[in-house]
């Protein structure tokens, strides 16, 4: 006797996605409790353990999400080289964030940076998933870089 089984494959919700705005990064911070600002140029930004995040949107339609943060320590010139090393080093081992060295004030100041193309949108727990990993993946970074340069945490 021949039997036949159809097989219909579950019909699972499809998330809705939207386009990447500065109201969905806003929803998601509140949801979590975060405090954060916006900035006169319409950039979300707030702290994180004392270092400095900004959440922006990028590109000609502004559909790139970037998560950005400032380490919260400033090196004196001189350490570069050291810190070049040290960079090289993260950027080679973690697959994010990406980390680099500005000149600002005659110090080294280090950037984290997470940036993702959401021309198609994404769900909000696809986007919340991509803002956590910006900050998170970078508080680690941090975390990593004050060991690795000698920096005690304050007490």
């Amino acid at each position: 006797m021949e039997t036949t089984t159809e097989h219909e494959p579950a019909h699972l919700p499809t998330p809705e996605i939207g386009p990447l705005t500065r109201e969905r990064i806003e929803e998601f911070l509140t949801a979590n409790e975060w405090t954060f600002g916006v900035d006169p140029d319409g950039d979300v930004g707030g702290q994180w353990d004392d270092h400095y995040f900004y959440f922006f949107r990028m590109g000609e339609a502004r559909e790139v999400l970037q998560v950005r943060g400032q380490w919260k320590h400033a090196l004196p010139l001189g350490r570069e080289q050291e810190l070049y090393r040290v960079l090289n080093d993260l950027n080679r081992d973690l697959v994010w964030p990406k980390l680099y060295v500005r000149t600002e004030d005659d110090t080294l100041v280090v950037y984290s940076e997470v940036s993702t193309d959401l021309e198609h949108g994404a769900s909000d727990d696809q986007l919340g998933q991509l803002l956590a990993c910006g900050l998170f993946t970078a508080l680690k970074a941090f975390e990593g870089l004050d060991h690795l340069m000698g920096i005690v945490a304050d007490a």
